[in-house]
């Protein structure tokens, strides 16, 4: 006779009653054992056999339930050792209703009562027999163990996600032996792990299918001691669980187990920890009954690993964006107190997201602070965006070349940071100074640039001018350090004289360029009305020069070819065999100069040419015309001015700096 594994899971298509529980056990209500669910398509077309008597429904059910082996989860024959079934004093007479659990393995009042009472022997020897049966299957011997567990271990438990106990619990309640003996089993079935976690996770879904009450503590177990050593395995196939939450997004406790068994991958790393809050736990953040997990299992992961260098390098513009919205914007779908949770640990995110280099990685965060900081802004998340922006520019000098670029797309937004900049003037660097000071600059030409074409947002430019007007003198005031040189300055009238100067400089280059820009149309036009033909007749005479000039040099090299070998002749009788030699060499050098650098130069100078004329031709349609001329020669004259005015800029610098100095 077979005995039979109550904890055995389910086999796929199982169907019908077990002939192995007589009518009338059925007509009582009393639920059948997880031996009869899981077996019953082995008998479903045998008659009916009469059953001895027997003391317990458990043996009722066990004995015959296998006719046939079932080659995946049948154990060896072995003598039939119902297992007794413990009653409370006073219950003895009651009658089992069909929510009873009275046919469960012994439910205690309590986890630790039910691990005190486990038999780690019968443990052991049921895992041997399913080694011995299936020594080449070892995703049989995990399921064993953790379906022998479950069904041992049935005790109340609270929430989904174990709230109310330690992150550990209920691992931590195991004694060592059989830690020990769940470790050594799992080591040698390393191969069959992943599909083992999978196992678990969804035995535990099919079990809250079933009556409440249904502890689960056993898969929890197996679960927490296999990401303990092997943590990558919750991270290997993430996406696939983000679906099974959206396909179990109305049941609320499926959707918390699930995160309460990807998240035990975080407290033995920080890394896989993250890795699973961001892509399974951030995109529920905004459902009302899974938000309060995931920012409490965000607390306790960032807690328990207080050193955040092995998180860098996870959370980038993409994932920390949405964070910052989460914790500042108001009226999200966060409640207040989660919003403030998530507030006190937003500092820690931010650590995370700029890394352990920022001063090569902020500049990729600069446009998003930027495009946010707008005046209606709410006041804690304005202070916050400035303040990020402002550690931008003083650690990442490639983050005021960005915003010379997005400056006239958020116009608002950058008086803000103006003004924020000039109010902490004296708490920045020298060399943010400097390099606020070149923006500034920029900005002002950009500004007249705006207000001479009549662009949109008037009043936007009009704050950003009168942000740049105090920045400009300010910040080359502050420049200067408090020496004997720059006092001296100071208080002669020098230093005021040049920067007068230097701003008069300056406004009249900027007037001759826009007058460059208005007037070249107009004159140029003009010149070619008057110039053209004088130009037309220059170049037909020069033609014909040319066509003479070289009718002359083909006559002269005819002559020379026919008298070349007299000359040849007569060169040879008169000059020594040596001078000859050297002549003969120095031909050679000549040949050898001619084709190996000019004739080389001359042809990469007429591919130059050609790729210059094609572009010309691509950049004006096809067509070179005196309209695309121009826009040509108009955008070198504004490059070559702004070329001026940073060259310029950095010898005035260089003058200051010097000046300072002594």
């Amino acid at each position: 006779m077979l005995r039979t594994r109550p904890w055995a899971p389910a086999p796929v298509g199982s169907a019908g009653p077990c002939v192995g529980v007589p009518p009338s056990v059925r007509r009582a209500g009393v639920p059948l054992p997880p031996c009869h669910r899981a077996l019953s398509h082995l008998c479903p077309l045998l008659p009916p056999a009469p059953i001895a008597t027997s003391s317990t429904i458990f043996q009722l059910g066990f004995e015959r339930a296998l006719r046939k082996q079932n080659k995946e989860q049948v154990p060896p024959a072995a003598a039939p050792e119902p297992p007794q079934r413990k009653q409370h004093p006073g219950k003895s007479g009651k009658k089992p209703s069909g929510n009873a659990t009275s046919t469960k393995a012994g439910r205690s009042r309590s986890l630790e009562e039910a691990l005190r009472a486990l038999d780690l022997a019968d443990l052991q020897k049921e895992l041997e027999k399913s080694r011995s049966v299936f020594p080449e299957n070892p995703s049989v011997w995990v399921k064993d163990l953790a379906g022998y567990l479950n069904y041992k271990l049935q005790a109340p438990q609270s929430d989904p996600v174990l709230s109310q106990h330690p992150h550990d619990y209920p691992y931590s309640l195991a004694s060592k032996e059989l830690r020990s003996i769940i470790r050594t089993l799992l080591g040698r079935a390393s191969g069959v792990l992943e599909l083992f976690f999978d196992h678990c996770i969804y035995t535990m879904l099919q079990e809250l299918d079933k009556a409440p009450g249904e502890s689960l503590h056993g898969y929890r177990i197996c679960i927490q001691a296999l990401l303990l050593d092997r943590p990558r395995i919750a991270t290997a196939n993430l996406g696939k669980y983000l679906e099974v939450l959206r396909s179990h997004q109305n049941r609320p406790a499926k959707c918390l187990t699930v995160l309460w068994a990807l998240g035990q991958a975080g407290f033995t790393d920080l890394h896989e920890g993250l890795k699973v809050w961001l892509n399974v736990m951030l995109p529920v953040l905004g459902i009302k009954s899974l938000s309060p997990y995931a920012v409490s299992y965000l607390d306790r992961l960032l807690m328990m690993h207080p050193n955040l260098t092995k998180g860098f390098g996870m959370i980038g513009p993409k994932d920390f964006f949405p964070l910052l919205d989460f914790a500042f914007m108001p009226n999200n779908s966060l409640s207040p107190s989660l919003q403030e949770q998530l507030r006190r640990l937003y500092p820690r995110l931010k650590v995370l997201a700029f890394g352990a280099r920022p001063e090569t990685a902020l500049h990729t965060y600069f446009p998003s602070f930027l495009s946010r900081a707008t005046p209606t802004c709410p006041p804690a998340m304005k202070r916050e965006l400035l303040t990020s922006m402002s550690q931008c520019l003083s650690l990442d000098p490639l983050s005021f070349s960005v915003w010379r670029q997005l400056y006239t797309k958020h116009l608002a937004q950058s008086s803000l940071l103006l003004n924020h900049l000039l109010e902490s003037w004296e708490s920045c660097s020298k060399k943010v100074r400097q390099s606020l000071q070149e923006t500034v600059r920029s900005f002002k030409v950009t500004n007249e640039e705006l207000v001479a074409r009549g662009a949109g947002g008037g009043q936007d430019v009009a704050a950003c001018d009168a942000a740049c007007k105090p920045g400009t003198v300010q910040g080359t005031l502050l420049s200067l350090p408090a020496s004997s040189s720059a006092r001296l300055l100071r208080s002669s009238g020098v230093l005021p004289a040049s920067q007068l100067a230097w701003q008069k400089v300056s406004h009249g280059c900027l007037e001759g360029y826009r007058w460059l820009q208005h007037s070249l149309a107009h004159h140029g036009s003009a010149a070619v009305s008057v110039l053209r033909p004088q130009l037309e007749l220059l170049w037909d005479t020069g033609g014909e020069v040319a066509r003479d000039v070289s009718q002359q040099c083909y006559s002269l090299l005819s002559w020379l070819q026919g008298s070349l070998p007299w000359l040849s002749e007569w060169v040879q009788t008169r000059l020594p065999e040596s001078l000859l030699h050297f002549a003969e060499c120095v031909r050679e050098l000549l040949l050898f100069l001619v084709w190996s650098c000019l004739v080389p130069l001359l042809q990469g100078l007429a591919s130059a040419l050609q790729q210059g004329w094609q572009r010309c031709l691509d950049s004006c349609n096809g067509d070179v015309t005196w309209e695309c001329v121009r826009d040509h020669l108009t955008s070198f004259t504004y490059s070559s001015w702004i070329y001026l005015q940073n060259t310029t800029l950095a010898l005035k610098n260089w003058a200051l700096a010097m000046i300072s100095g002594h």
